[in-house]
């Protein structure tokens, strides 16, 4: 009960709209987490909060969490999912997170309460900022009413989906829609909805003559549910019969005998109560849409880009110069315009890797001075993603002409962070920031930074019963794609030949006999940078270093001790291909690119490899230092190599997942310097004589 209390005294509760004018006039300044009721706070960061708290002991901060449902300043807010945090000081809005990225949160934290504090001592002026991430959509709305009406492609088909009252009562909706998600399915609308008696009556008019219809209208009249329109990826086949397929038979005792593994099995008790509803065909699908969302309409692809805007993702690149002189001073930016970070890495080019990248532009007279900017130091590639992040970065960004840019666009960032170099003159002078020109060059130019790999990952006994949901549901809010999943329980002499490097170690029959304690459950995960991206969200092995290093880690939050950790990660590419193969047989390759299910796409077997990973395995004599910056670094092996060196059994997981006893840490960069994804060479955009 201790605990509770003091997570309650570390974040107010804000619930209605006079609570939220209340927090409002609080002096000092004041952290919010905007959560909805269907999806709660964000509990990843917590722990990261109270140590914030703790540690400053500042009666200027202040942490709060707000429902946006039933508040009216947070109405722009409703129907997102994604973790944010505004900050606010003498009422007025100073700074916006989106995302639960602890090392950027703990830094805007210091840096806005220093701000404020800066404000309330001296008198200076507040920075007070707009929500840019909202502003689009706003002006959309301005522009053009019918954005009221649920756009959806045409190419699609749709069901509706009902989680019942029973399921919704017993706490199982968002356990469901996890699963839901996790099995291929895409929910492009859903809402809470508690149906009337004559709502109930209209619904189900085709069951009027059933001996069971009173106690159904009963049923789906007494609590809430949740009504979902639910889709497949296109291309995927008839969403409809794929739906009833997944809940399983209507007849609860029929659904357990012959379709255990459906929803209707888990969360079903008898047949009136059995948990979800779906379309019985396309007909009634479309009656049931009209019924629930009499606004639901398709749109062309190009209807679908124009009026619903798609978030999208952008490569920017700081290049040298002015990564070492202001890159906080640019992230800051990015941040205010309203984008998130979802890849950062910070790297030095070879001279091969950069001609390689700019390919299209080595006849320019520029060229030359191109070339030396890019392999003078550290280059941060950065994967900004936001609605409209292609256009509205390159907005930002201002003409790639210095001189023009001066002229035209004096605020833009190439403007503001031009940067000095021995011929002054600006028409000679190279800007130092990088956007693509296209929604297509972006994904080609982040997949050649960024790579797509894919890494071993195993819920381990311990976790399996009561974290499972929960790390499935983290992993897919992490980015990842689970291409391959079993649930099972390991044989003796298959725990013993995947832990073989360790047979001579005394915590070998101890580790052995853990791994076979129970159901495990075995993942196939594919992103860009997989391995250490699940390697930063794992966490350092020791849950006690993990709390203190990484508090919004994985391990941090679930793992018991060092032995009972929760959870197994690859600590490089080959290790991950070795272990992968061992579990799953030859089923994985890393040859081709994987289509948007996971499946390998058989067309792409055998292309000739351009990506930034293969240029460096390549230039072995360059510098192909590859760093994770310091988001990632809050959980990168390197914060506890020194408990892999010390002998202890708490180092059993990390030789584990270097492949052998003597690996070092270090093989994670040099594994991530070696992948053979596939990849697309990039280029810079516009083909122009400017100088780039």
């Amino acid at each position: 009960m201790a605990g509770k209390k003091k997570e309650v005294s570390l974040q107010a509760s804000v619930a209605n709209q006079e609570q939220w004018d209340e927090m409002l006039a609080t002096k000092g300044l004041t952290v919010v987490d905007v959560y909805q009721q269907w999806c709660g706070p964000c509990r990843a960061v917590v722990s990261l909060l109270r140590k914030i708290k703790n540690e400053l002991g500042d009666d200027l901060l202040h942490f709060a969490t707000a429902k946006a449902d039933s508040i009216d300043a947070l109405e722009r807010y409703r129907g997102k999912c994604e973790p944010t945090f505004l900050f606010y000081g003498g009422g007025e809005m100073v700074s916006v997170l989106r995302g639960a990225n602890a090392p950027l949160l703990q830094k805007m934290v210091l840096e806005e309460l220093a701000r404020e504090k800066t404000v309330l001592e001296e008198g200076g002026e507040r920075r007070v900022v707009k929500d840019e991430g909202l502003i689009d959509e706003e002006e959309e709305e301005e522009e053009d009413q019918s954005d009221e009406d649920i756009l959806v492609p045409d190419s699609k088909s749709y069901t509706v989906a009902i989680i019942k009252p029973n399921a919704v009562a017993h706490g199982k909706a968002s356990e469901i829609i996890m699963k839901i998600q996790d099995a291929g399915f895409e929910i492009l609308v859903h809402e809470e909805k508690t149906l009337s008696d004559s709502e109930a009556r209209d619904f189900y008019q085709n069951k009027v003559g059933e001996a069971c219809f009173e106690d159904l209208i009963q049923f789906m009249s007494s609590g809430p549910s949740y009504v979902l329109v639910v889709s497949q990826r296109e291309g995927s086949g008839h969403v409809v019969q794929a739906w009833r397929e997944f809940i399983g038979p209507a007849d609860i005792e029929e659904a357990r005998r012959d379709k255990p593994e459906s929803l209707r099995s888990q969360y079903g008790s008898e047949t009136l109560f059995n948990a979800l509803h779906g379309s019985d065909d396309n007909h009634q699908a479309r009656r049931e849409l009209a019924f629930f969302f009499p606004s639901f309409r398709t749109s062309s692809r190009a209807e679908q880009h124009e009026e619903e805007g798609q978030v999208e993702r952008t490569l920017a690149l700081i290049r040298p110069n002015l990564a070492r002189e202001s890159r906080d001073e640019i992230l800051s930016r990015i941040h205010e315009a309203g984008f998130t970070v979802s890849l950062q890495r910070e790297v030095i080019l070879t001279e091969e890797q950069a001609r390689r990248f700019y390919r299209r532009h080595v006849d320019q007279d520029y060229f030359p001075a191109l070339l030396h900017n890019m392999t003078s130091g550290p280059v941060l590639a950065l994967a900004l993603a936001r609605t409209g992040a292609v256009d509205h970065w390159r907005n930002l960004l201002g003409p790639k002409d210095v001189s023009k840019a001066m002229e035209e666009q004096p605020d833009c960032l190439r403007t503001q962070f031009m940067v000095a170099s021995e011929d002054s003159e600006p028409q000679n002078q190279l800007n130092q920031l990088h956007g693509s020109a296209s929604r297509e060059e972006a994904e080609e130019e982040i997949d050649f930074f960024f790579p797509k790999q894919q890494t071993l990952a195993i819920i381990k006994p311990d976790s399996m019963d009561e974290h499972r949901e929960e790390i499935l549901g983290e992993i897919r809010a992490g980015g990842f794609s689970i291409s391959r999943l079993k649930e099972t329980v390991l044989s003796r002499d298959t725990a013993e030949e995947f832990y073989r490097e360790h047979r001579d170690k005394p915590f070998y029959g101890q580790l052995v006999d853990f791994m076979c304690s129970g159901p495990c459950m075995l993942l196939v995960l594919t992103k860009e940078n997989a391995v250490e991206e699940w390697r930063s969200m794992m966490g350092p092995t020791d849950p006690g270093l993990a709390q203190v290093t990484a508090p919004g880690s994985l391990r941090a939050r679930f793992a018991l001790d060092i032995l009972h950790n929760a959870l197994h990660g690859s600590s490089n590419q080959e290790h991950a291909q070795e272990k992968i193969h061992f579990l799953f047989g030859d089923i994985i390759t890393s040859d081709g690119d994987l289509t948007s299910n996971g499946e390998l796409d058989p067309t792409s077997l055998g292309k000739q490899q351009d990506s930034f990973a293969d240029l460096m395995a390549s230039d072995k004599s360059g510098c192909t230092t590859a760093e994770m910056t310091e988001h990632v670094e809050s959980g990168s092996p390197e914060s506890h190599q020194e408990h892999v060196e010390s002998g202890s059994p708490e180092s059993h997981e990390e030789h584990v997942e270097s492949g052998s006893p003597e690996s070092h840490e270090d093989n994670v960069e040099q594994a991530t310097s070696t992948s053979d994804t596939s990849s697309v060479t990039s280029k810079e955009g516009e083909g122009d004589q400017t100088p780039v």
